[in-house]
């Protein structure tokens, strides 16, 4: 090394221990400094060791070695710490994260007792035993800054977005560092020790960190982080996967080394056996279930990602998506996902009181009974309030004192039963079966499922509440049709009993039996009519509208109305009406019967068609008593709203319900004692609508 190297070597060591002595000196009188600030002043003072250990002891000594490995694990221990408490954090124990780091610890640390035990043994040492054990320091240091780096790119990934700001110049320093250490140790490993402008500039590289250092520590003085609990479980297995490999290969290594004539067989069956361990661990369901329970235990703060669950929560109950499960299954999906258990069963009252199984998910071979509660258990459940663990009970050690059928206890797989809670009522419970790994619940499983049961228990509310309402619909349909069916039956009483009273006095005359012939046949028509209308099948049997010609159908009924009252028939109408003949003539039917029933004996019901542009008007006029202006705008189309003494209030509010469903609409006009004039406006059939259009811009 020249002359030049040197003193970048001495000084540049120097001046970042003087960089970093006034940085861990500036850091350590902060006020009320939390443990990740102790640990942070530690490591910059071990930094400071190793640049000093580098200035006056040489850049390979035997101190610098371990101030170097101190200095690492200084680092590391600030990051685990760090980690560890982060926001989302669970236990105190910490097996799972350690395991991590305590691989790449290790590393340092045989790494540094190999360099210790060559300097000892050195004298006595072949010059190939001492080659060989410095590839393997040098192999072992580049695993050492390899795994370090890792660990700094998924502490960086592990944290939420918006904490990122306030860790990422000490993590880029920290990265730049391990960076600097492993392409070091890769050249020095590739000629043979031959790096030393790379080491006399290791110095003055550090320096340059130390402004970014205190950067990134005045940026975050508390040193608080916030876990991602997404991107944890990812990156977590790349951690382990990093340290398997790690540790595989260090294992190896010592094999190759210290094993002597059994290496070769040493090696081959570890990795042997390594390799089966992962191939049967890593598909195994039940290990990535222990894993997750194990990484939130350790992690984080709370069990729960109380966001993502809360997502995946309405998510299975509200987007069931095509050919999803029925509302009943999901609900107990929903819950089951919660805590991971494989099968649940949804129980619902029923007539006796107690409770019924309602839905199976993914449990089909269970026995329950048909009763699978009693009221009286019912009752308990509900008083309590309590999520009962099934293992409790079992033992005897259940604080709960709530009675429960034998059948579910006795069902191995049973593991808790939630109550669904509606407004302080019990609407039902959830059976769910024990997870993959078996646990017990803790505080903040309860709270979790108790949320979530009243929820549930809202939605079912809710789904049941729907049903009874379309049920209700399904009765209002049936008894809004049974009331127009009373109105026409009515006017056929009305109409057989004219004929009754008729035949005593005309049975001899063949007119009239004819044409008592002809309305009984109308009326049984009528009437099968009306049972078709009745049926939940068949809703009145109606058309499509069509091209309708208006004279003989309006003809047709004003000849069976003459039969009961004088009906004059005026008017020409030579284009056809959009509409269903059946409503159309069901309109008119009521419309002229009512006219009839307002006109005195000898007064006749005047019915004239006409037309308007593109709309045809059928008019049905009576000389009765009349209506005021508010019995028209207030009662005349409200259903059972009615003048006439034992009248249903039917007809008009039928007459203007099927004319609406056609696209017409009625217009009426009244004077009390003159009488008053219904106005049926209906749409010109397509064709003919046309034909009124060009004759129109022809007069023009």
């Amino acid at each position: 090394m020249g002359p030049l190297l040197a003193f970048l070597a001495q000084w540049g060591h120097a001046v970042a221990a003087a960089l970093f002595a006034a940085l861990s000196i500036w850091e350590s009188r902060r006020k009320d400094p939390a443990l990740q600030q102790h640990l942070m002043v530690m490591a910059l003072v071990l930094t400071v060791f190793w640049a000093l250990a580098a200035s006056m002891t040489g850049l390979v000594s035997v101190l610098t070695s371990m101030a170097e490995t101190l200095r690492n694990m200084g680092w590391l221990l600030f990051m685990f710490i760090l980690l560890r408490r982060g926001e989302g954090r669970k236990s105190e124990h910490s097996a799972a994260v350690t395991a991590i780091y305590i691989v790449l610890g290790g590393v340092l640390a045989v790494q540094w007792a190999i360099e210790v035990l060559t300097r000892i043994v050195a004298p006595e040492t072949s010059p190939q035993v001492l080659q060989g054990i410095f590839f393997v320091s040098q192999a072992l240091r580049m695993m050492a800054a390899v795994g370090s780096l890792v660990l700094v790119h998924n502490l960086y990934l592990m944290s939420a977005p918006e904490a990122r700001w306030g860790i990422r110049l000490p993590l880029a320093a920290l990265a730049a560092m391990w960076t600097y250490d492993l392409n070091l140790y890769t050249f020095s490993y590739l000629t043979r020790g031959d790096a030393g402008e790379l080491y006399a500039m290791r110095g003055v590289a550090m320096a340059l960190l130390a402004p970014v250092f205190a950067l990134g520590a005045h940026r975050n003085a508390d040193w608080k982080l916030r876990l991602s609990r997404t991107i944890t479980f990812q990156s977590l297995s790349l951690v382990a996967i990093g340290a398997y490999l790690i540790s595989m290969v260090l294992i190896v290594t010592m094999a190759q080394i210290f094993g002597g004539e059994y290496a070769r067989l040493m090696q081959i069956s570890f990795v042997f056996g390594m390799s089966v361990a992962a191939l049967v661990l890593l598909p195994s369901s039940q290990f990535r279930a222990w894993f997750k329970v194990k990484i939130a235990k350790h992690f984080f703060q709370h069990r729960y990602d109380y966001r993502n669950e809360w997502m995946r929560f309405t998510n299975t109950i509200g987007r069931p998506g095509k050919g999803a499960a029925p509302f009943y299954e999901r609900a107990v999906k929903a819950i089951a996902d919660i805590t991971e258990s494989p099968a649940g069963l949804l129980l619902l009252p029923c007539e006796s009181g107690g409770f019924s199984v309602q839905a199976r998910w993914n449990w089909r071979d269970a026995e329950v009974p048909a009763l699978a509660m009693s009221a009286a258990q019912v009752t308990e459940l509900e008083e309590s309030g309590w999520i009962i663990e099934l293992d409790q009970e079992r033992t005897g050690v259940s604080k709960e004192h709530v009675s429960l059928p034998p059948w579910m206890v006795a069902e191995s797989r049973a593991w808790a039963l939630v109550p669904l809670i509606h407004f302080e009522r019990l609407a039902g419970a959830v059976l769910l079966a024990r997870p993959l790994v078996d646990r017990h619940l803790d505080w903040e499983d309860l709270d979790m499922l108790r949320v979530v049961g009243r929820q549930v228990a809202s939605y079912i509310s809710e789904a049941q509440g729907q049903e009874a309402l379309s049920e209700a619909q399904r009765f209002e349909e049936f008894n809004r049709r049974f009331a127009f069916i009373m109105h026409d039956i009515k006017n056929l009483v009305s109409q057989l009993s004219l004929v009754a009273r008729n035949a005593q006095r005309h049975a001899d005359n063949p007119q009239f039996r004819a044409d008592m012939i002809a309305t009984l046949q109308d009326s049984v028509g009528k009437m099968n009519d009306m049972l078709a209308r009745l049926s939940q099948h068949n809703r009145a049997r109606h058309e499509e509208s069509r091209a309708v010609a208006l004279r003989p159908l309006v003809q047709a009924v004003t000849t069976a109305k003459c039969r009961q009252h004088p009906v004059i028939l005026t008017g020409e109408v030579t284009a056809c009406a959009f509409a269903d003949p059946v409503r159309l003539e069901q309109i008119l039917g009521h419309l002229v019967q009512n006219a009839i029933d307002a006109s005195p004996a000898d007064e006749p019901v005047i019915v004239r068609l006409s037309q308007r542009g593109v709309h045809v008007e059928i008019e049905i006029i009576d000389r009765g008593c009349g209506m005021s202006a508010e019995f028209i705008r207030t009662q005349l189309f409200k259903p059972f709203s009615s003048s006439k003494e034992g009248g249903f209030g039917i007809g008009a509010y039928e007459a203007r319900t099927l004319a609406a469903a056609m696209n017409g609409r009625i217009e009426v006009e009244s004077r009390e004692g003159e009488g008053s004039r219904f106005t049926l406006i209906l749409s010109v059939a397509m064709q003919d609508a046309e034909v009124e259009t060009d004759r129109k811009e022809r007069v023009a």
